[in-house]
């Protein structure tokens, strides 16, 4: 009996609790905190991909010495406007032309497009580094 009487008083003194009220506030308050981070990663997630733009260089054709035509295909939300860097360059990989496109919103989810670059020397490929949706 002293033992017990000991431990409550200790118990007493330092605030010490040995009821679950405490540890079952303590596992909600965990558990809030883990639905609500994976609830923020979720969204994040899909917000990115929402905003994403995936690009295809279907080719290219030398038009003649001083420009190049690039044919690339886009894939990004529908009824999404989308802006393009399209570039030219020669064998050392210097870019010898390049545009910024811009092509407004179209419900289809994938389009494909057909763009000339006038370069300031030959080119010897043509694509598509970057595209964004403004």
């Amino acid at each position: 009996m002293t033992a017990m009487r000991t431990q409550q008083e200790l118990d007493d003194r330092y605030g010490r609790r040995r009821g679950l009220r405490g540890r079952r506030a303590a596992v909600i308050g965990i558990g809030l905190v883990a639905v609500a981070a994976v609830g923020y990663l979720g969204w994040s997630t899909y917000a990115q991909a929402a905003q994403s733009v995936d690009i295809d260089v279907l080719g290219f054709h030398l038009t003649d010495a001083r420009s190049v035509t690039v044919d690339f295909q886009l894939t990004l939300a529908p009824s999404s406007a989308v802006d393009c860097v399209i570039e030219a360059q020669d064998t050392d990989h210097g870019i010898v032309g390049w545009k910024v496109v811009s092509y407004p919103a179209d419900p289809a989810h994938s389009r494909t497009f057909s763009e000339v670059v006038p370069t300031t020397a030959e080119a010897t490929t043509g694509l598509v580094p970057s595209c964004w949706i403004p």
